[in-house]
């Protein structure tokens, strides 16, 4: 948690998401009971990794450490119809709200997804939608609704500067400048005027893609019948499992290990549930994977330098680095042996 003078100097939306559901107290998993007590954690400053999560008592292994409900989320393009507009749930029968052609699992959904989803209807996105889905992209559209939410007043034109940007390289930032003026143009042909555009510079567009890249979550939700099992292997064939992306605030503080302590999980919409994969000890750094553990060492680390701008020194790569140093020195060692033994003889 924040310190109190940090909470009375944060910026007016990161005070109103602390006083706000930005996640719920812990939960154990064997009788689900809400504990009165607020979440373990707090963010503190890490040695060697920015800002981290910390324990503030012990956690069980197995335990929820805290929920989390999304700052912005966007569907997948070939989900927009098969998933909640606003909180990604999948689609069931003929239940739920269709509001302007989406989807919406509920009256709920429907009403908290006004402050964007009026902003969206006034405008034609089917060009910005053919540009994304035509380059395998994702993150534009979530600028997007972040865009509407900030012309709806849902949310500040600041809301997103707390998290860690990542650094672009030029190919990126060409990209970038092509998506914000095909995103500027849509607004401007929705008759959105400019004063209430004052905010969506170039500048803007890229810093908040810049966090993006690195703080958003591709959500996969847990199966939970045989029809969500079949639909998401059928996906998985396709590779296209994920119903959407969504970005957090106290969740995108936690720092990656290929050996974790926790782990994040969606059950059946982008509310998120962090969960404690051993036990913790109080004072302890949570740490999530980024990527797919299962995956050697090199193809972790090009993934994690390439998507995320860093190189890991987690205790499992380090081991790994280790080994693979004492095993070419020992190669070394070995080679230079029977060298040295050839010469000899030859002798």
């Amino acid at each position: 948690m924040l310190s109190a003078f940090k909470r009375r100097h944060a910026p007016l939306y990161l005070r109103h998401l602390l006083r706000s559901r930005i996640f719920s107290t812990g939960i154990s998993d064997k009788s689900d009971p809400i504990r009165s007590d607020p979440p373990p954690i707090r963010i503190a400053h890490t040695s060697s990794a920015g800002r981290g999560v910390f324990a503030t008592r012990a956690i069980t292994a197995g335990d929820t450490i805290h929920s989390a409900k999304p700052l912005v989320t966007h569907p997948s393009l070939s989900r927009l119809h098969e998933v909640c507009y606003y909180c990604l749930r999948r689609k069931k029968g003929e239940d739920g709200v269709d509001t302007g052609g989406y989807y919406f699992c509920s009256n709920s959904c429907r009403e908290n997804s006004i402050a964007f989803h009026e902003v969206e209807n006034r405008g034609d996105w089917s060009m910005l939608n053919e540009y994304c889905r035509s380059r395998g992209l994702k993150y534009p559209l979530m600028v997007k609704r972040l865009a509407c939410m900030v012309l709806g007043g849902a949310v500040s034109s600041d809301c997103l500067d707390i998290l860690q940007p990542t650094s672009l390289h030029f190919e990126m930032l060409l990209e970038m400048e092509d998506e914000y003026k095909l995103l500027r143009s849509s607004f401007k042909k929705a008759n959105i005027a400019d004063d209430a555009m004052a905010f969506l510079s170039k500048e803007w567009y890229i810093n908040v893609l810049a966090r993006l890249r690195v703080n958003a979550f591709r959500i996969e939700l847990a199966c939970g019948s045989y029809e969500d099992l079949l639909a998401s292997a059928v996906a998985l064939v396709g590779d296209d499992a994920a119903v959407g992306n969504a970005v957090y605030i106290v969740s995108s503080f936690y720092n990656h290990d290929c050996d974790p302590n926790a782990h994040i999980v969606w059950v059946d919409s982008a509310d998120a549930k962090m969960k404690a994969l051993r036990h913790i000890e109080e004072g302890e750094e949570l740490r999530i994977c980024y990527i797919d553990a299962s995956m050697d060492v090199e193809a972790r680390q090009k993934i994690l330098l390439e998507g995320f701008g860093f190189h890991c020194n987690c205790l499992r790569c380090l081991l790994v680095k280790s080994k693979m140093t004492q095993t070419v020195s020992c190669q070394q060692h070995a080679f230079s042996s029977f060298v040295a033994r050839r010469r000899r003889k030859a002798r």
